[in-house]
């Protein structure tokens, strides 16, 4: 029994002590791993700190199709340099070629009916007059002079109703014609091809969550930059800012003020889950910049410090440099 107890003695003992040892183990921190690269420091005394992205300067085209259908061909590949009214790609036109035909076809019946008509009204032109060149009552009637009028009147208004008739047959040709050319997506502007997100043999649809093609102009870039609302008021017209690639926080891309654009939207950064809510509206301000001698992209990320005034009724002081994951109010 003694030998009992102190073995239970020394069980218990021993369970306090692992206990222990695992609580301050817990407790224990490790310490904070070197990071890869440095944060992006701004360089001026009072910023606002905010994210951007990169974009062709006259912003990208989502090209889209008129209407929906088959893609037969592709015109263009990524990186193509096109023109404005350069073919991207052909949506299956078999059908509207079909119907071309056969309206093409209706138009030289109807020519040659116009031509008889012609013919009908001549003839009859040539009767009327040579009975009202007669003079003599007994000789020609005055009832053979008026049917011959009616007649030439009436295949006067047949000639007008067949002349409609072509023109409306010449329209659903043209009709046809301008309905098959859109089939051919064109470039609405010059540009370069940024990506294409479809095939020859792909079905495209109207209205897609990304577009078929996108196109922009990446010959001079710009900087859109979002500004968290809070921080919109203290965003001047003109103000000058830098901004800073992702991975070279030192070298800093010098930005020209462009334009504030004056419509406050949901922000649009976001990670994807389907759980996350869009509570957060940003101030679009849009920069454009000289290309720097490393390489950038359209659709790059950067931090964007913009520089603002210092506030005269709170008498604010020079603060400390701050990453873009701080909101100075």
């Amino acid at each position: 029994m003694i030998i009992a107890k102190r073995l239970s003695i020394w069980i218990a003992l021993l369970g306090v002590g692992f206990t222990i040892w695992a609580l301050l183990g817990a407790n224990k921190k490790d310490p904070m791993p070197t990071p890869i690269s440095e944060p992006p420091r701004s360089p001026y005394d009072h910023v606002v700190a905010a994210s951007g992205i990169i974009e062709a300067v006259n912003e990208n085209v989502r090209i889209a199709p008129p209407v929906a259908g088959l893609i037969t061909k592709m015109f263009v590949k990524v990186g193509d340099q096109v023109t404005t009214q350069a073919p991207l790609f052909q949506l299956d036109d078999r059908e509207l070629r079909a119907q071309l035909l056969t309206r093409e076809a209706a138009i030289p019946p109807l020519q040659a009916q116009i031509d008889e008509q012609n013919y009908k009204i001549g003839d009859l032109e040539t009767q009327l007059h040579r009975l009202q060149s007669v003079h003599d009552e007994r000789a020609v009637s005055e009832d053979d002079l008026k049917r011959t009028w009616y007649a030439l009147e009436m295949a006067k208004r047949g000639g007008q109703r067949l002349q409609a008739s072509l023109k409306q047959a010449m329209a659903q040709r043209d009709e046809a014609a301008i309905l098959l050319n859109r089939l051919t997506v064109r470039a609405p502007r010059s540009g370069t091809i940024l990506q294409i997100n479809v095939r020859a043999g792909e079905y495209a649809t109207l209205g897609p969550s990304e577009p078929l093609m996108l196109l922009g102009e990446t010959g001079q870039l710009q900087v859109r930059a979002d500004i968290d609302e809070v921080n919109a008021p203290l965003v001047t017209p003109q103000a000058g800012g830098t901004a800073s690639i992702k991975s070279l926080a030192d070298r800093k891309i010098p930005l020209t003020f462009v334009r504030i654009e004056p419509y406050v939207i949901p922000k649009k950064s976001l990670t994807g889950e389907n759980t996350e809510r869009v509570d957060t509206r940003v101030l679009q301000v849009i920069y454009r910049f000289e290309r720097p001698s490393f390489p950038v992209y359209a659709g790059q990320q950067v931090d964007v410090f913009i520089e603002r005034q210092p506030s005269r009724t709170t008498g604010e002081t020079p603060s400390s440099p701050v990453t873009p994951t701080e909101r100075p109010l």
